[in-house]
């Protein structure tokens, strides 16, 4: 029969732990107490039903839970659905990662970030892949002595799997490329570079769901293909951006493009560029110490002048002045 765990043993707060479940209809597991540390949880497949801090949501495919510490929590395969596949982590979190999902909170300590676009997808995937690599992580010397950790299943993981779950087992074809255990991060090393992948997943996902969102609250109703063009400007306004290039990447011809792009937004795509471009400048200009000629190529402009013709235009002052009243010097 299927197992339902109640009040399971949790990881002790100073673990870091990384792991992926491919779990069918009957898996569950309640913690009444909470955890002592935080978990993450990415779903890959099928669905999960997530229960903390007073509330309840599905979580699909493209969507990352993060769940706080000392909050109840229930979790389990969601009513319907065939399957939860999902990498999982529990950790103690990096104090920038809390501003980073504050505006995904369906609770205190209790988040959801939802629909991270397909091209993100693949990036978490493998940032978890090596999460779970580097957790076993040893120096050179160690491995030359065959000083492999066992990839066994620690009792303190989010949860089992049903009983007869060997014979439910997916396809090769829907399964990773490698099935990687449940692993303890051990060593300080170890521990780091596992911490540095969950970073990497909470920043793409956070990062590229209020993309997407910007992109549609740009102009409701719109156009996809124009959500589709602001989105990629604003994540790489350095790039050489182009009427034909961002009318390729949305399947339109150059004319049709900026025509669809000026009657949906109001301006032409080329100004959508240079405001996006200057924008990231002022930003490179308050938190580095890069030059006017630095900040000015890492911007996308061809030239100083040009960059501070625009700048002056756009914020009524020069670079100079701008870093100068954000960062008086001593």
């Amino acid at each position: 029969m299927p197992v339902t765990a109640e009040e399971m043993s949790v990881p002790a707060a100073e673990l870091t732990i990384v792991g992926h479940f491919d779990n069918r209809p009957g898996y569950a597991t309640r913690r009444v107490s909470g955890s002592p540390s935080w978990l993450l949880m990415w779903t890959q497949d099928g669905a999960g039903l997530v229960e903390q801090a007073g509330v309840s949501f599905t979580a699909g495919p493209g969507d990352l839970v993060v769940l706080g510490a000392d909050a109840a929590q229930h979790y389990r395969v969601a009513p319907g659905a065939e399957r939860w596949r999902f990498w999982w982590a529990h950790f103690q979190p990096r104090p920038a990662w809390l501003g980073w999902l504050a505006e995904h909170a369906r609770a205190p300590g209790c988040h959801l970030v939802e629909g991270v676009p397909e091209p993100t997808r693949a990036q978490i995937d493998e940032a978890f892949g090596r999460a779970a690599r580097n957790a076993r992580w040893l120096p050179p010397a160690a491995r030359s002595l065959g000083e492999h950790p066992p990839p066994t299943r620690p009792a303190h993981a989010p949860g089992p799997r049903p009983a007869d779950a060997s014979a439910e087992r997916p396809s090769p074809a829907e399964r990773p490329a490698r099935e990687y255990a449940p692993a303890v991060a051990v060593s300080g090393p170890a521990r780091e570079l596992v911490l540095n992948a969950v970073e990497e997943v909470i920043v793409l996902a956070t990062a590229s769901a209020r993309l997407v969102g910007d992109a549609l609250r740009a102009e409701e109703p719109g156009d996809a293909r124009v959500h589709r063009a602001l989105a990629l400007i604003a994540a790489e306004p350095g790039a050489p951006h182009s009427v034909a290039s961002l009318a390729r990447a949305v399947a339109l011809s150059p004319s049709r493009f900026a025509h669809l792009f000026t009657a949906e937004t109001g301006h032409p795509p080329m100004r959508a560029v240079r405001r996006a471009r200057i924008r990231h400048a002022a930003r490179l200009l308050e938190v580095t110490d890069m030059d006017v000629g630095q900040v000015a190529a890492a911007s996308g402009f061809v030239s100083p002048f040009h960059f501070s013709r625009a700048f002056s235009h756009e914020y009524g002052m020069p670079p100079r002045d701008f870093r100068s009243r954000l960062r008086p010097t001593p």
